[in-house]
């Protein structure tokens, strides 16, 4: 594996102050993340009952296991999203396996096929929120609100060639969660 960059300081102070027993810290954190996990863990399981329970065992895991993040190996970010994916396919494949042993529904090529795309529908969720913010509003406003680039533009204040140009790297970003069925920084699917 390539070295990775150091992390930033505020990942490397957290994990001292997680391990140190510091509830204050576990507060902090699960303010910075919280809507991070529970949305990786609600798109990968479609349910937020389901949701709330993977978002409640990941904070778990890193205040009993704060010294399981290496920061040798990229952003704490990144480590909260790849355990989050982890233990919600784990969680999907267990509901799935049980429904398809009790009701006889579906076969396991069809369990595979909803972990492949819940993977990579979490994938694209955590590239869109870690994408910067020009090129995320760009994107929005071309997806949720149909404009075409000139109207981005318009709309951003900015050069119809820059919005075509914040257009198309968000669009290759995007284009990458069919890649692989986790987040970037991801060690591969689950």
């Amino acid at each position: 594996m390539a070295k990775k960059d150091a992390p930033p300081r505020w990942d490397r102070k957290m994990q001292q102050r997680l391990a140190r027993g510091e509830a204050a810290a576990l507060g902090e954190f699960y303010d910075r993340f919280a809507s991070l996990v529970h949305g990786l863990a609600h798109r990968v399981l479609g349910d937020e009952r389901a949701a709330d329970g993977i978002t409640r065992e990941v904070f778990a895991h890193v205040w009993e296991h704060p010294d399981a993040y290496d920061p040798k190996q990229g952003p704490l970010r990144t480590w909260v999203a790849t355990l989050t994916h982890r233990l919600a396919v784990q969680r999907l494949r267990a509901t799935e396996t049980a429904a398809l042993t009790q009701e006889g529904r579906g076969t396991t090529e069809d369990l595979e096929r909803k972990v492949r795309h819940a993977s990579v529908a979490a994938r694209a969720d955590y590239i869109v929120q870690s994408m910067p913010v020009p090129l995320r509003a760009a994107l929005e406003l071309a997806y949720f609100q149909r404009r075409d680039y000139r109207q981005t533009a318009v709309d951003l204040g900015v050069t119809e060639d820059e919005a075509r140009r914040r257009l198309r790297l968000g669009l290759q970003l995007l284009s990458t969660a069919h890649d692989a069925g986790a987040p970037p920084g991801y060690g591969g699917a689950a």
